[in-house]
């Protein structure tokens, strides 16, 4: 049996231990996409707008033309850039073939607005994923 769309966001760190029916509610805002190896997610200094996250494959993340990170299944990108609507600070593109879930930004203001304790529990995640990238 597959698994479901909620099952696989339970397992990323922003939204561990979220209820089931948190897990619907933000499912309701994604859209899956199929992306070929090679295909760009998102390019370095163009508009944040949306948050991406991994199902399957692995994307990598270059500043320039250096590579400074892969992006596994269960991790994520932009989520910055969708609070402080920041342009892009790194480019993201599919070292496979891959499958992610979108959550645009006014999908993701929403949810934020009109679940309070999932929007307390996102932030808290965000501040702590923020934290432990200024001590890297």
């Amino acid at each position: 049996m597959a698994e479901s769309i909620e099952d696989q966001l339970g397992r990323v760190p922003l939204f561990e231990g979220l209820s089931k029916h948190q897990l619907s509610s933000i499912a309701g805002l994604t859209t899956r996409l199929h992306e070929d190896e090679g295909t760009v997610v998102a390019r370095e200094g163009a508009p944040g707008n949306e948050f991406i996250v991994v199902i399957e494959g692995e994307l990598e993340v270059r500043k320039g033309d250096e590579a400074i990170a892969t992006i596994c299944a269960g991790d994520y990108v932009g989520e910055i850039s969708l609070l402080d609507n920041r342009p892009r600070t790194a480019t993201v593109v599919a070292k496979t073939p891959v499958i992610v879930e979108v959550i645009s930004r006014p999908e993701f203001a929403a949810l934020l607005a009109d679940a309070p304790e999932v929007a307390q529990e996102i932030m808290a995640r965000m501040a702590q994923r923020l934290s432990d990238n200024a001590e890297d």
